[in-house]
């Protein structure tokens, strides 16, 4: 007779790797289904970077091409285009449909990604605050007309904690939770819950953690790397195809500075050093997003996927 526990465990995992960016996270996805299949599971994988969502952002993302993904099979890498919204609304039910599928056919999903918002929607019970067209039309208006600032101060009045919690720079962002409060919520509501239950609970969540000062050696050396490769031209053809026209993908580290560089409002150094600081300061914000997590371990790269199965 078979106890509860071990059904539970014989179930399919859902695994999350996470962590800041440009720790290996997709190195180790890939190590960890490679070894995974070895032993019999088919294992696949599940993107969770709002930007690798994107056609054509490959250079400034990171990106695992075609070529390198050891014939694993990954889902929602390119699956928007650029001048299209990528909200984490949209992103949630195709991701778990997706994981969904893979532990239909008995085995493991791999979730990887540093977009902390992106994790939570799929990992946790997560639910989201209603949309309304035309109150957004207004306030969006609003944010033309006057600026975000007044947007900003009418925010810290209704709902402190979700001021203090927004990018002040983001007019998006304020703007959606003006959105949400004006239909009567007592709050913005998208963000990690207090006391959070997994979604699955088969989840292993590894955070992957370089030391600090070795990390930003290692972020602004890939910073680098993009513009050696060609990133500027990259974010040139992808103006073809509406990056300016689209809400989330021209804010994107690295293609709002090239595209700056474009135009002539950065030069070359300039933008590079600008993305180094944004990315280091981005990396710093994942980290801090992640400890919320009472279910992570963190582990020191280089981690070893062979190390990771008798968990």
């Amino acid at each position: 007779m078979t106890d509860a526990g071990s059904e539970v465990s014989a179930q399919p995992r859902l695994w999350a790797i996470v962590g800041a960016t440009g720790t290996g996270k997709s190195d180790l996805a890939l190590d960890l289904a490679e070894a995974l299949r070895d032993r019999g599971n088919p294992a696949e994988i599940v993107n969770a970077d709002a930007m690798q969502l994107y056609r054509g952002m490959d250079i400034g993302t990171a990106k695992v091409t075609e070529a390198e993904r050891r014939g694993i099979p990954h889902h929602l890498f390119d699956v928007r285009d650029v001048d299209e919204e990528a909200a984490v609304a949209w992103y949630q039910p195709r991701a778990r449909a997706a994981i969904d599928e893979i532990q239909a056919q008995r085995g493991d999903a791999i979730l990887v990604g540093g977009s902390g918002l992106y994790v939570s929607s799929v990992v946790y019970d997560f639910a989201f605050p209603p949309r309304d067209a035309a109150i957004r039309e207004r306030l969006e208006r609003e944010l033309e007309d006057q600026g975000i600032e007044v947007l900003l101060q009418r925010l810290r009045t209704m709902d402190p904690e979700t001021a203090r919690r927004v990018d002040p720079r983001n007019g998006r962002r304020v703007v959606r939770a003006l959105e949400v409060l004006e239909q009567g919520s007592s709050t913005h509501g998208a963000a990690l819950p207090a006391r959070p239950e997994l979604w699955k609970p088969t989840t292993l969540i590894i955070g992957v953690h370089v030391d600090r000062a070795a990390l930003v050696e290692r972020l602004d050396a890939r910073v680098e790397r993009m513009w050696q490769q060609g990133l500027v031209a990259e974010v040139e053809g992808l103006r073809a195809h509406g990056l300016e026209r689209g809400v989330t993908a021209q804010r994107a580290i690295g293609y709002a500075q090239a595209l700056a560089q474009l135009d002539g409002r950065l030069t070359r150094a300039e933008a590079i050093a600008e993305t180094q600081a944004l990315t280091r300061r981005y990396a710093r914000r994942q980290v801090s997003w992640f400890k919320r997590y009472p279910e992570l371990s963190w582990l020191d790269a280089p981690i070893r996927a062979t190390d990771l199965l008798d968990r």
